[in-house]
């Protein structure tokens, strides 16, 4: 696979068109919390983002909610124990 990351200001601006919190968008991403998210859009040396958590954050943005459903049922029967709405 072939991968470039979204610079920091590309997800710069995908939080400013989702008029979300650096908080929200953590979630969205599934990463810790909003200083979490920050880390990849500022500082001296912004982290480069993964494709996974970019691939899941926009997942979320396009399926609807059965869909997100049943991939997380197939990931509880692969062994994993997931609540996207808890923290």
């Amino acid at each position: 696979m072939k991968y470039t990351p979204p610079a920091p200001e590309d997800l710069e601006r995908l939080k400013q068109g989702l008029n979300l919190s650096s908080a929200q968008m953590a979630d969205l991403f599934g990463v810790a919390g909003g200083r979490q998210w920050r880390k990849y859009t500022g500082g001296t040396e912004p982290r480069e983002m993964s494709p996974h958590i970019l691939f899941f954050a926009m997942a979320r943005l396009e399926l609807d909610a059965e869909t997100i459903e049943r991939i997380l049922n197939r990931m509880r029967a692969a062994g994993a124990t997931i609540e996207l709405d808890s923290q």
